[in-house]
C-alpha cells in the first residue's frame, strides 16, 4: 500500500468518526429535548399536579425502602434487610432505636401497623404504592396530597405563611401538622406533631413524638417529581439526616384500594 492510499484511509477514518461523534451529540441532545417541560400557572407557580384536561398521578418510586442518602444496603420491597448485619448502616442510630429496629427486623416486621390498616404516615406514604396526587388550593393557600396506597390517607401543607407551631402546641397525629413555602419550584414542608402509632419506614425504623421531617418536592419534568425528607428526631437518632428518591408521571386515575383489601 502507497504512502498516498494509507493517508487517505486515515482521513476517511477521522472523518467517519468525527460524523459518529456528531451523531452520538445529536442524538444525546435530541433526547434530553424530548423531556416534556414543567408546567406552569399564568403567573409562574409551578404545577406539581395535572394540567387543565389531563390525566395522571404521581407513583412507581424509586426506593422502596427509607435509609441515608448514599448507603446502600440490600431490603426487599418490605424494608426487610437481606443481611441482619447492614442494620446499622441504615441510619445513625441512637443504640436503643438501633437495637429496636433489629428486633423487629428478626421478628419478621410482625408489628407493623399497616397490617392492622394504620397509615404509613411520612415519609413512607411517598414510597408507599398506589400514587399520589398535590390539589394546590389557590384560594386558601393550601397543597393537599391525596394518597392512593395504604389506606388512602390525605394529607394538608399550609402555604399561607403562618410560621410552625412549637412542638409543645401540636397534639401528636399520624400525619403531623405541616407549613410549606416556595424555594423557587421546590415546595419545602416541615411537619412536626406526630404520634408514635405508625412505622414512618416499611423496615421498622423507630421515631419519637420529637421527629421533625422537612420535604422538599420539585418537579423536574413532566414525567419526574424529586423527591428528599430530612429526618430530625434527636432522641431516635445521633443527627439530622436525609433521603431522596423519585417518583413517575403515570397517566390516568388512581386506583381504588383499600388496606382491607389485603388483609388476609
Amino acid at each position: 500500500m502507497t504512502s498516498d492510499s494509507s493517508g487517505n484511509n486515515r482521513v476517511q477514518l477521522a472523518a467517519l468518526a468525527a460524523l459518529i461523534a456528531v451523531g452520538v451529540l445529536v442524538a444525546g441532545c435530541s433526547s434530553k429535548s424530548e423531556a416534556k417541560p414543567v408546567s406552569h400557572y399564568p403567573d409562574g407557580m409551578v404545577r406539581l399536579d395535572r394540567e387543565p384536561g389531563e390525566k395522571g398521578y404521581w407513583d412507581n418510586p424509586s426506593a422502596t425502602s427509607l435509609m441515608e442518602a448514599g448507603v446502600t444496603v440490600a431490603t426487599d420491597a418490605n424494608g426487610k434487610l437481606a443481611n441482619l448485619d447492614d442494620a446499622s448502616k441504615v441510619a445513625p442510630f441512637q443504640p436503643w432505636a438501633l437495637a429496636l429496629f433489629k428486633h423487629r427486623q428478626q421478628t419478621d416486621l410482625a408489628d407493623d401497623p399497616m397490617k392492622e390498616c394504620i397509615g404509613p404516615g411520612n415519609p413512607r406514604q411517598m414510597m408507599t404504592p398506589g400514587g399520589v396526587r398535590f390539589i394546590q388550593d389557590r384560594n386558601y393557600n393550601r397543597v393537599y396530597l391525596i394518597f392512593g396506597g395504604g389506606n388512602r390517607n390525605w394529607r394538608v401543607i399550609f402555604m399561607d405563611g403562618r410560621t410552625p407551631p412549637l412542638p409543645d402546641e401540636v397534639a401528636g397525629t399520624f400525619l403531623g401538622n405541616a407549613v410549606g413555602k416556595w424555594e423557587g419550584d421546590t415546595l419545602v414542608a416541615e411537619s412536626i406533631g406526630f404520634n408514635t402509632r405508625f412505622w414512618f419506614a416499611n423496615g421498622g425504623l423507630p421515631h419519637t413524638e420529637g421527629l421533625k421531617l422537612t420535604e422538599r418536592f420539585t418537579r423536574v419534568t413532566h414525567d419526574q417529581l424529586d423527591y428528599e425528607v430530612t429526618i430530625d428526631d434527636p432522641r431516635t437518632y445521633t443527627r439530622p439526616w436525609k433521603a431522596k428518591w423519585t417518583l413517575q408521571w403515570v397517566p390516568g386515575d388512581i386506583e381504588e384500594h383499600f388496606c382491607e383489601d389485603g388483609r388476609k
